[in-house]
């Protein structure tokens, strides 16, 4: 899929008339994606920052103090990663084993970044910003975009705006400590995934995408049992990589290969 940053050029041959309703009609395009992108990416931080309290509340009940939580999530920012090392500190892990889950967990958004980069196209001082807010969110929002543009405005206001709502309530979360409760009885369990659900079944329209995500699943779930923390997602991952790769590349010698002796056009090529 193609992802145009600018108008396109005037044709020389084209009449200024034609030209300009061009431009008009593609800008106008472009700022519906972005402002459609920013509602999208409200409603995600929304529904995932919430879910902050909790693991605030949490991490207090582990054994860990305020300063330490907010530590957690103010430079760590990773959901999975980071109820992941509670959760073992809690049930009276190894520090090392701690960090190695965390770590595992975190590996995924490395896997991201190597999508994200050619998408966003950025300056390389602003790769380093953008590192912090490369999450499970971020990356599923600006990745359903279609025009660069659109692509960067939902990354940054997806990123950014989870950061901030995350820390935020986990501040509340790690205040108000046990006194919450268990967070499932308020529903905040389900809402990081509710959210994160709704942005991945609008894609999963395709056969292709479908049979994916199954094998992804899959894997998942036969890993989970026998494999430490992070191993099954990391091989989930890994497993719709894979075949996101075979897929393209298969369909990129399907659309280079020879011409027929029927046509005298240029071979089709493919835009993803």
């Amino acid at each position: 899929m193609s992802r145009p940053d600018d108008v396109p050029r005037r044709d020389a041959d084209a009449p200024a008339s034609f030209d300009a309703e061009v431009t008009d009609a593609v800008e106008h395009a472009v700022e519906d994606e972005v402002r459609a992108a920013v509602r999208q990416a409200v409603s995600v931080s929304v529904a995932t920052g919430l879910y902050g309290i909790s693991f605030g509340a949490l991490s207090v009940v582990a054994g860990l103090d305020v300063a330490q939580t907010m530590a957690l999530s103010l430079l760590m920012f990773s959901g999975g990663s980071q109820f992941a090392l509670i959760g073992v500190v809690g049930a009276g892990g190894a520090p090392a084993a701690a960090i190695a889950t965390a770590g595992f967990l975190g590996v995924r958004n490395a896997l991201y970044s190597a999508q994200l980069g050619p998408l966003l196209a950025l300056r390389s001082w602003h790769k380093v910003v953008a590192a912090q807010f490369t999450i499970d969110e971020s990356t599923a929002v600006a990745t359903a975009q279609r025009s660069r543009r659109a692509v960067r405005a939902g990354f940054w206001w997806t990123g950014v705006g989870i950061f901030v709502l995350w820390n935020a309530m986990t501040l509340v979360g790690a205040l108000a400590g046990d006194a919450l409760g268990d967070p499932r009885a308020w529903g905040l369990d389900a809402a990081a995934a509710a959210a994160f659900l709704a942005l991945l079944w609008p894609r999963l329209a395709a056969r292709a995408m479908q049979l994916t995500a199954a094998a992804a699943v899959l894997v998942a779930v036969l890993l989970i049992p026998v494999a430490p923390g992070g191993v099954p997602v990391l091989a989930a991952a890994a497993v719709a990589i894979l075949i996101g790769q075979v897929d393209a590349r298969r369909r990129r010698d399907a659309a280079g290969g020879p011409p027929s002796s029927s046509t005298d056009g240029p071979a089709g090529t493919e835009t993803s």
